[in-house]
């Protein structure tokens, strides 16, 4: 389970990395709908191989398409799976109030999980917030041609390609061998990389700001981004891993809650963020973002230290 969200979350940061690199070359010479063409030629790939290869976890639907395969061998209609029997008692007015007002209950309720809506959420708008600077900086200060602007998204690559391997050894190495003995422990400790995940956010953002401010050479402020976005990585992980742990029953909708809320703050971070960067400037806007990160820091301790308290006094959580 680790090591598939550690996919998911790179390959959800990976095209938004590549096709700028792609699109600063290419778009130029042969026109932006080429840079569409470019899109579908990596993402069609990879969604037959996600189709074929990616395996089923979620227990309840696995084992109602087993009843399924019974019932059409044998062909015995009673022979139904958990989840069929619940949903059959279901009105369509308790459908429809699990799958989309639900969420957002347990959001109102349970702080914890408010926080973490909110947390991914800012981590998400900091990083396209991000994306909406760098035709500020790097062609205006750095002389920085569209090719080379392109290429400064490299530094999201760079940090994915150290963050995803390094969490893959810390579950391999530390994670792994104490669960094959004592058992997974507490949720809270899947939480442990968020910890240095949330200073790494705004170390990054700060150097990105700095460097702006000074003019200083451009290097450090690809480090930045780079910094920044394995940050990103430590965090999102370990979250998801602690509300797929802590409100298992609910997990699939809290994910959707959660990945519609980060989407819709991200998408208005990047209408928002161009004039923001206009009024403040690209230094006094990227630091905005940072001191708003530095603030979900004790957050995370919180959760960390008080998740026990938090969890028991939670109607939804399950332990």
């Amino acid at each position: 389970m680790p090591y598939l969200l550690a996919l998911w979350g790179g390959s959800a940061t990976l095209g938004p990395a590549i096709g700028p690199v792609v699109a600063g070359f290419s778009v130029p010479r042969e026109g932006w709908r080429w840079s569409q063409w470019e899109m579908l030629w990596f993402a069609g790939p990879l969604l037959v191989c996600l189709f074929i290869f990616l395996p089923e976890t979620n227990p309840e639907n696995i084992l109602m398409h087993r009843a399924q395969r019974l019932r059409r061998i044998t062909g015995r209609t009673n022979i139904k799976s958990e989840s069929e029997i619940k949903q059959s008692h279901m009105s369509p007015r308790e459908i429809v109030y699990y799958a989309l007002i639900k969420p957002w209950e347990i959001n109102a309720l349970d702080p914890s999980v408010l926080f973490t809506t909110i947390y991914i959420s800012l981590v998400y708008a900091t990083f396209y917030s991000f994306f909406e600077s760098f035709p500020l900086v790097y062609p205006v200060i750095y002389g920085f041609n569209e090719g080379q602007t392109g290429l400064a998204f490299m530094s999201v690559i760079v940090g994915l390609a150290i963050s995803i391997p390094a969490y893959c050894i810390y579950y391999y190495f530390w994670v792994e061998p104490r669960v094959l003995k004592d058992g997974w422990g507490e949720p809270e400790d899947r939480l442990k990389p968020a910890i240095l995940g949330s200073y790494m956010i705004p170390v990054g953002v700060f150097i990105f700001a700095w460097t702006t401010r000074h003019n200083v050479h451009w290097m450090p402020s690809i480090v930045g981004v780079g910094i920044n976005n394995a940050g990103q990585f430590f965090i999102l992980q370990p979250v998801f891993m602690y509300l797929t742990m802590t409100y298992p029953q609910f997990a699939a909708s809290l994910m959707a809650a959660n990945d519609f809320a980060r989407s819709a703050l991200a998408a208005g971070a990047v209408l928002v963020s161009r004039p923001m960067f206009t009024h403040l400037g690209v230094p006094g806007g990227v630091s905005l973002l940072g001191g708003l990160n530095v603030i979900c820091i004790g957050g995370v301790y919180i959760m960390y230290y008080l998740g026990p308290k938090l969890r028991a006094r939670s109607r939804f959580a399950a332990t």
